[in-house]
């Protein structure tokens, strides 16, 4: 259940960069859901990088690679633990940064009309079933809450920005989460 742009089955960590969606023909349709990964440090799984990362608030001397990331502003609407755990940080009607330089079916900037799901992982380990399960159950609300986001609308960070991203990688089984999601769907 989603209330007030938030998912009830999230533990809500308040992150500073959204803005507003811009004002576009479709009426600020929200109409794409975007699968990301992502590890700090990267490969490591576990404790409280990311979300200290989606918060402006990464210790930069805790790892050498923070220092690379530690300029940059970045969010994501919600965050997949390896344990299943749902984490959000901007409410869904509000524009996460998330995608960055961004184009689907010819629409660019992404950010604007997306939500974006990170799954804590990298483009080659398998994510764990707790997660598919966490993010089906998820999307399933996204999708009947959000009407324009269908099963053909849902996307990999690395098919939004092919140039410059590769998520949620060959590891991210993308049958058995719409397998999953569609069987969902039905009930």
């Amino acid at each position: 259940m989603i209330k007030d742009g938030w998912y009830q089955g999230a533990r809500k960590v308040i992150s500073p960069n959204f803005n507003e969606r811009p004002q576009r023909q479709d009426a600020n349709a929200i109409s794409l859901l975007i699968i990301h990964n992502i590890s700090l440090p990267p490969g490591e799984f576990g404790g409280e990088y990311v979300e200290l990362f989606f918060q402006n608030k990464l210790p930069l001397d805790k790892h050498p690679y923070f220092a690379s990331i530690g300029h940059l502003n970045v969010s994501s609407h919600c965050y997949i633990r390896r344990t299943g755990e749902v984490v959000q940080f901007v409410p869904f009607q509000l524009r996460a940064w998330h995608a960055g330089r961004s184009k689907f079916e010819g629409l660019a900037d992404c950010n604007d009309y997306s939500i974006g799901i990170e799954l804590e992982g990298t483009d080659t380990a398998p994510y764990t079933e707790q997660q598919y399960a966490a993010l089906t159950t998820l999307s399933e609300c996204l999708l009947r809450s959000y009407p324009q986001i269908t099963l053909d609308r849902i996307a990999g960070h690395s098919d939004v920005a092919p140039e410059r991203k590769t998520d949620p990688g060959p590891a991210f089984d993308w049958s058995h989460y719409k397998t999953q999601l569609g069987e969902a769907l039905q009930q």
